[in-house]
């Protein structure tokens, strides 16, 4: 076996640590699942930044619990496209964007490449906005200083220059926990009714009649199915050293898809509890009108009837604003290096992706106000639901392509599903343009 790299010293992009990650059974047997296990969450924290907290928190407190099944439908959506886009990097050691400049012609890869990063930048918006509000609501600054402040989180980047892909993991695992936790506590504190949250996941067609809902529902898929996810998972799941037998590669596809699935579980679990939180605290005591997070901050404590409900909340939301912030400077580095062939610094990437979201930011909330956070969150996460069908196509594409795939090409029950998200998303996104 050849050497591999000492990942404790490996740079922060995915393109260099690629294979640096021992994975070859040795020592317990428990300990071999869990050298594939870090990829998901990277993936799954995006899932849980401020913009779905946006959608999520007025979808609960308009319409209760009645659009849990979107969420569900969602994640299930991005299981199905992240254990796709696993399978690319790890049996075509191609990650999705290197995949399609070696087969779409230049122009078409410019525009799937700015497609691509207007989804990153839309996606920094929210976060630039979730941890202003989060400095807010918790210090008692002023949004626009917030947003100000948001800048200096290159310096958390620089923070992880030199580290190995498994410290970077760790800690996104932690702000993943700190979120789960303070949900769950959440949940405890303000008592849903269970038998009405369960009805919730059944879905209802009708639900989606009115247009407020069926934005909402676009916000809620383009939050929970990032389309620089699929970029991101296809190349972060290659820091795992994998041998190129069939053996080595259905195992890893295997264990890959484990540890994906259990990651996004995890979100869902995070984004139900989000919306259950408003359905529970707000729709259900007549607040039907919250849809801004730091209404739904500061109504929290008297609803619930103590000031830890509020605390942990904004804890949950600068976590969550924090974590995103990691997973978008890599997957910018994997988009720029893919499409372009261009590789720069990650704290020159994260620069460059937070100045780009800075600008949208800031003008938002010094033209709609403070009251405006919640309208712009939101229509961040819809932009995010029209880029989608732009990296969904050439996932399917590719992973249905033998000469790329071989054994592992797509089989007719993973066809059927992939296009069936695929026809759905854009026939949302059409019949949202045309209401």
């Amino acid at each position: 076996m050849s050497s591999l790299p000492h990942t404790s010293s490996a740079p922060f992009s995915p393109t260099d640590v690629r294979g640096s990650i021992a994975t070859l059974p040795g020592g317990r047997a428990w300990r071999h699942p869990l050298r594939f296990a870090g990829p998901g969450l990277l993936v799954a924290v995006g899932y849980m930044d401020p913009g779905n907290w946006a959608t999520d928190i007025e979808a609960g407190a308009r319409y209760g619990p009645t659009l849990l099944f979107v969420v569900a439908i969602a994640s299930l959506a991005a299981m199905l496209l992240q254990t796709l886009a696993l399978r690319l990097g790890l049996v075509a050691r191609l990650d999705l964007a290197r995949a399609c400049r070696g087969h779409y012609r230049p122009a078409t890869n410019r525009v799937l490449w700015l497609l691509a990063e207007l989804s990153i930048v839309a996606c920094d918006v929210a976060e630039v906005l979730g941890c202003a509000l989060a400095l807010q609501l918790l210090f008692g600054v002023s949004l626009p200083v917030g947003i100000a402040i948001t800048s200096l989180d290159t310096l958390i980047v620089l923070g992880l220059r030199g580290k190995g892909f498994r410290h970077v993991e760790a800690i996104v695992l932690a702000l993943i926990a700190t979120i789960g936790i303070c949900f769950l506590v959440e949940l405890i504190l303000v008592g849903p009714h269970w038998v009405e949250v369960a009805r919730g996941f059944v879905p209802r067609l009708e639900a989606l009649q009115e247009p407020r809902a069926l934005y909402l529902a676009v916000g809620i898929l383009g939050a929970t199915v990032m389309p620089h996810n699929l970029y991101l998972h296809s190349s972060v799941v290659q820091t795992r050293h994998v041998n190129n037998d069939p053996e080595s590669l259905a195992s890893a596809v295997r264990l890959s898809t484990f540890d994906t699935v259990i990651s996004l579980l995890l979100a869902l679990f995070v984004n139900a509890a989000i919306l259950t939180l408003a359905a529970s605290a707000f729709h259900a005591t007549g607040h039907h009108d919250v849809s801004e997070i730091q209404d739904a901050y500061h109504l929290l404590d008297p609803i619930v009837g103590t000031s830890l409900a509020s605390v942990l909340f904004g804890i949950a939301l600068l976590a969550s604003g924090q974590s995103s912030t990691i997973t978008g400077t890599i997957a910018g580095q994997v988009i720029m290096e893919g499409f372009l062939d261009l590789k720069i610094s990650c704290w020159q990437r994260r620069l460059i992706t937070r100045g780009l979201a800075l600008l949208p930011a800031l003008g938002g909330v010094l033209w709609l106000g403070d009251g405006g956070v919640g309208k712009l969150l939101v229509a961040s996460q819809v932009v995010l639901s029209f880029q989608l069908p732009f990296a969904i196509w050439p996932l399917l594409r590719f992973t249905s392509d033998r000469s790329l795939m071989g054994h592992f090409v797509n089989g007719p029950w993973l066809k059927a599903g992939g296009w069936t998200i695929f026809t759905l998303i854009a026939m949302a996104n059409l019949w949202l343009l045309l209401r």
